[in-house]
This record gives C-alpha cells, structure tokens and sequence, in this order.
C-alpha cells in the first residue's frame, strides 16, 4: 500500500465518518462542526487527486464561506427545544429504507451504464487547464446534467426553506 492510498483511506473514512454525523447529530450547531470537517475531507480528497483549483474552491466556498454563514445563521436564530422532544418522526425506519433501496438501485443502474468508467488522468504540467474545466459544465457529454440536477435541488431546498419559515410565523 502506497502512502497516497492511506492517506486517501484516511480522508476518505472521516469524510463519511463526520457525514454520517452530520445528520445523526444530537445538536444543530454539533452537526454544523461535523459538515466543516466533512467538507474539509472533501477538500484533501480533491488535492490527493491533484485538483488545486477544485481543492482551492472547495475550502473558500463551502468552508470558509458556506459553512460559516450556517453557523452565524444558527448563532443568530437558535432557539432551544424541549427536553423531551424527540428529533426523529415516526416514519423514520421507512425512509432509511427507501433511501437504502434508491442507493443500491442507482449504484446498479450506474455500474452497468457505459458512460461510468475508471480511467486515469494525466495533469499537464503546468497545472489543470481551466478552459476545459469551464466548458466541461456547459457540455452536455460533460457535466451539464449534473450541474443542472444540482442547480434544481438548491432551489428545491431554498423553496422548501421558504415553506417552512412561512409556517412556522402563521403558527406562532
């Protein structure tokens, strides 16, 4: 084993590792701590790949930036809850089996699709080329599609947000 593959082995473990407690946290401002470290994981897996500008971005945007108006905006709004008030719905058990059964579902239909393949790249020595990068978003053999399913789940996600603070000011 390489030192590369621990180092990837490592980063790659407390990248899922503080995922899972992103959302298994007890506390809010716990599970914010845990998406900082997740995204910082994220960042070193992608400068093991030898990815500067994505690595670069990765702990601008989302550490520096994202990460930290969440936690100010929770700072900000906290409200304490109940003691006794319990975290999961009664419907949880379902849902971590449906979401179970979609990975294992898209983890097979991908697996046999031919446009997922293993294959190495080589980096040119003066560093990635950005032009490519760029026009790789806006190609549609490229990541066109997955840039556009990400850019409709941020504003299902804002407009869910929207819903939510609505009824909780009609209900106060």
């Amino acid at each position: 084993m390489t030192f590369l593959r621990f180092i990837f082995i490592i980063a790659a473990a407390i990248t899922l590792g503080s995922a899972v407690m992103v959302v298994s946290a007890r506390k809010i401002m716990h599970a914010a701590l845990w998406l900082i470290l997740s995204l910082i994981g994220v960042a070193v897996l992608f400068a093991l790949l030898e990815s500067r500008f994505i690595t670069i971005v990765q702990v601008i945007v989302y550490v520096g930036a994202i990460a930290i108006l969440i936690i100010f905006g929770l700072m900000l709004t906290r409200r304490e809850s109940a003691e006794g008030e319990s975290r999961y719905t009664a419907y949880w058990r379902y849902a971590a089996l449906v979401s179970g059964f979609l990975f294992v579902t898209l983890v097979i239909v991908f697996s046999g699709w031919f446009g997922v393949s293993i294959t190495d790249r080589t980096i040119p020595f003066g560093g990635e080329d950005l032009v490519k990068l760029g026009q790789s978003f806006v190609d549609p053999m490229g990541f066109l599609i997955p840039f556009e399913i990400a850019s409709v789940l941020l504003l299902a996600a804002m407009l869910g947000a929207i819903f939510v603070a609505t009824n909780r000011k009609r209900g106060q």
